[in-house]
This record gives structure tokens, C-alpha cells and sequence, in this order.
């Protein structure tokens, strides 16, 4: 995936006063904990830092750093600008944050897959179509209405499962619909 160059997917420090001052006050082990809540383990406690910062400011913090880790590995941010987007906090701890970043992108990455895989067991490995023209039926003698026979093949928990559906033109136009409001959802998730 190509590194994008513009500054504009991830979270603007600059427009919270406040962030800056929290993130001066970030250590490697707290960028860590952020991290691993953001891959589904333990997140930092409050209590190890209550006499830094409020809670309304350590929920900020938290806030801002999971959304710059999170977006930052899912754009594929490069360095550049993830160190233009902490250009409010001392160059020393931009670095921790980017080092940090860079050390788990990986892992960040397999999470952030994994959560989204998690929505639904099945998923679809193959699929094949037909279109077929129904000229009769046992009600009608003359019909002349085109048919979409859908063949899909579905991975559920491990097993391949067939799923064939027919489908005349305004079932189609239904599905097409639900699949590109789908599409928009997951956009957005991105």
C-alpha cells in the first residue's frame, strides 16, 4: 500500500490545546498500554497517572492516541507526517510515539483485521451467476421474465457451504441496494 503524504486522515493535535501537554508527559510504557487496549488486551489504568492528568484529559489522551495509532496503520501514514502531526510536543516524545507505532504496526494491524473479521463468521470464497430467461410456468403459460441464478460459495466455520438464490429484476435491484449501503458502512469504518 502506498504511504500517503497528506496530514489530513489523522487527528490534528494542534486544534486540542491541551494535547500537547498531555502528550509531553507520555512515556514508551504508556504508548504500549494504549496499544495493547487497542489490540483487545489490558489498557493503562487511569490510577498510574491520576496525578497528571484530569479524567477529562486522560480520556483525550487516550482517545487521541488510540485514533493516531489506529489511523496511522490503516492509512499506512508515513513518518513524516505522523511526526508533522505532533509537531506541538517536544521532538523527543514524537519519537517514542513513533517508535512505538512502528515496533507494533504489525500487530496493530492484525487487530484492527481481526475485529473486523469477527463481525461475521462466514465469508465468501467464490461465486458464480446466470442469467436465465423463464418463459413459463406451471400458473402461466407465457411469462418471458429473465431470471439471475446466484451460486455462492460460503466459508463457516471451516466448512464450504453452496448457497443458491434466483432472483428476477427488482430482488436484484434490492441487493444490489443492500450491498452498496453495505459497502458505504465499511467505508466509513475505514
Amino acid at each position: 500500500m502506498e504511504a500517503k503524504s497528506t496530514a489530513s486522515a489523522l487527528p490534528t493535535p494542534g486544534k486540542q490545546p491541551t494535547l500537547a501537554r498531555h502528550l509531553s508527559y507520555t512515556d514508551q510504557r504508556l504508548c504500549h498500554r494504549v496499544v495493547d487496549s487497542l489490540c483487545g488486551r489490558e489498557p493503562p489504568h487511569r490510577g498510574d497517572y491520576s496525578a497528571t492528568w484530569s479524567l477529562q484529559e486522560w480520556l483525550q489522551l487516550l482517545d487521541s492516541l488510540t485514533a493516531l495509532f489506529r489511523l496511522a496503520v490503516v492509512n499506512n501514514i508515513s513518518d513524516e507526517v505522523v511526526l508533522s502531526q505532533l509537531s506541538d510536543v517536544s521532538s523527543s516524545q514524537a519519537e517514542v510515539v513513533l517508535s512505538v507505532l512502528r515496533a507494533r504496526e504489525e500487530e496493530i494491524r492484525c487487530a484492527l483485521l481481526d475485529r473486523t473479521n469477527s463481525i461475521s463468521s462466514a465469508t465468501l470464497q467464490d461465486f458464480d451467476w446466470q442469467l436465465k430467461l423463464a418463459l413459463s410456468s406451471d400458473k402461466i403459460s407465457s411469462l418471458h421474465t429473465p431470471l439471475l441464478s446466484l451460486s455462492l460459495d460460503v466459508r463457516e466455520n471451516g466448512v464450504l457451504r453452496p448457497v443458491t438464490l434466483e432472483m428476477n429484476r427488482d430482488e436484484l435491484g434490492m441487493l444490489i441496494s443492500s450491498l452498496e449501503s453495505a459497502n458505504k458502512v465499511v467505508l466509513q469504518l475505514k
